[in-house]
């Protein structure tokens, strides 16, 4: 499954871009998504890569994290993405011994920003041997959850780490508020990407899907020519003009308008020092 810390309204759209079928439902504070469809994992990669692979899809330019858990044959383990930050990663095998990155558990309580003290060293002990023979890699994950309740985590019933694919989408079903997010196309996924960018915290800097006059020169060639300085941009004259450029061809900036705005510019700047000495003479 994977946890989104956002509303299940934000969390939608970048769904789209997994191409699968899901069930999203309100979690607290978060939102969960569980696979709808059964045969969803092939390609030859295994459960942990192809749920570390959605969780970065989903939360590329955004700007809060998405957690993806999983589990399989007595093995489970999760990973954190977040915007354009690095992915981390934490695995329990099959008798809960810990296989992950060193740093995992307190990438996850900075990221959430969890009780320094308290929650991180619950979280920090679940990375240390434990020899009960009760203890795999699903209880280890249980465990997680449980301390997520501080974030504001709340799985609706029967959604519980460990149990069988089958069950866990019969009780996603039955979850309030829960709604289904489907592949509907090439188009649909690209506007959900542009609502994911322009709603994280690169969308002030983005071009959008209706930009204005001046945002659309950002991505062509020759930007400094009008906006930089004029003997640079007197070299650098875009070979084609954008089309939202008024008064058509002839009012297209070009090598010699640069440089007369330049020359204008100087002979301006010289004028006023030159009244400006007149004036402190009197």
């Amino acid at each position: 499954m994977l946890l989104c810390r956002t509303a299940p309204l934000v969390a939608r759209s970048p769904a789209h871009l997994l191409r699968v079928c899901l069930l999203l439902a309100p979690a607290g504070d978060w939102t969960v998504l569980v696979p709808e469809d059964k045969p969803w994992l092939g390609g030859g990669e295994s459960v942990a890569e192809v749920f570390s692979g959605w969780g970065s899809a989903i939360a590329l330019g955004t700007d809060w994290p998405v957690l993806g858990l999983w589990w399989e044959g007595g093995r489970a383990g999760f990973s954190l993405a977040g915007g354009f930050r690095r992915t981390v990663a934490q695995e329990w095998d099959a008798a809960g011994r810990p296989a992950g990155e060193p740093d995992a558990m307190r990438t996850l309580a900075a990221r959430l920003g969890l009780d320094p003290v308290l929650v991180r060293e619950e979280l920090e002990r679940l990375t240390r041997p434990d020899p009960g023979p009760d203890v795999d890699g699903g209880t280890r994950l249980r465990g997680l959850v449980a301390l997520l309740t501080c974030a504001g985590l709340a799985l609706p019933p029967g959604l519980t780490p460990g149990e069988p694919a089958d069950r866990l989408r019969g009780a996603a079903r039955e979850a309030p508020g829960v709604e289904t997010v489907e592949w509907s196309g090439r188009r649909d996924a690209v506007r959900a990407r542009l609502d994911a960018v322009e709603a994280g915290p690169l969308g002030p800097w983005t071009t959008t899907r209706r930009p204005g006059c001046w945002a659309r020169p950002r991505s062509r060639r020759g930007l400094r020519c009008w906006c930089g300085r004029p003997g640079a941009g007197a070299r650098l004259a875009p070979r084609r003009a954008p089309s939202c450029w008024p008064g058509g061809p002839s009012h297209w900036p070009t090598t010699g308008h640069a440089r007369a705005a330049g020359e204008c510019r100087q002979s301006s700047v010289g004028r006023l020092k030159g009244g400006a000495a007149g004036h402190t003479g009197v």
